[in-house]
């Protein structure tokens, strides 16, 4: 894993969002493509616990939890931190790094992006499921709402084997 400065960010990296118990899969695709363009990675978690309330003209970040309780958003970047170093740790000539966001998923990796430049977003498709599939209805996908509020390219890797075609993706209730 790369040490970079507290607010420093790599310049023309690939960006992988980054979630507990997400399959290895999503980081394997990033870090291919960030071989592939010979560019930095960035694993970014959004703690969504936490909100920001206002931002410094050099760019760090206040925030303030939703809920007191703000160690469930620390055991979260713990857990993605483990997973990065088990599946990036052993990829030669692989320069990485972690980072915690704060607030929506969808704006606080696109402002990662666009600090960064960053060449490609990859994110993993949402696991299927009726609370998943109900908050996204109204707030949208992650990846949806990357793809439609900012110009850079997202890639999508899905999670899990492809819903048939036939196979309706709302659970009847």
């Amino acid at each position: 894993m790369a040490d970079t400065e507290p607010d420093a960010v790599p310049e023309h990296a690939v960006i992988v969002g980054a979630v507990p118990d997400q399959p290895a899969r999503v980081l394997k695709e990033a870090a291919r493509y960030a071989r592939l363009f010979a560019a930095p990675l960035i694993v970014a978690h959004v703690d969504v616990t936490r909100f920001v309330t206002y931002e410094d003209p050099d760019g760090y970040v206040h925030s303030a939890p939703i809920d007191i309780d703000i160690a469930a958003g620390e055991a979260q970047l713990r857990v993605v931190t483990d997973a990065a170093e088990t599946t990036l740790g052993a990829i030669a000539g692989l320069e990485w790094s972690i980072v915690q966001l704060v607030g929506d998923p969808a704006l606080a990796i696109k402002q990662l992006a666009e600090r960064s430049q960053a060449r490609l977003i990859v994110v993993g498709t949402r696991r299927r499921g009726l609370g998943e599939s109900i908050r996204e209805f109204f707030t949208g996908s992650v990846a949806a709402r990357l793809a439609h509020r900012q110009s850079r390219p997202v890639l999508v890797v899905p999670l899990e084997e492809p819903a048939a075609d036939d196979e309706s993706l709302w659970p009847e209730g």
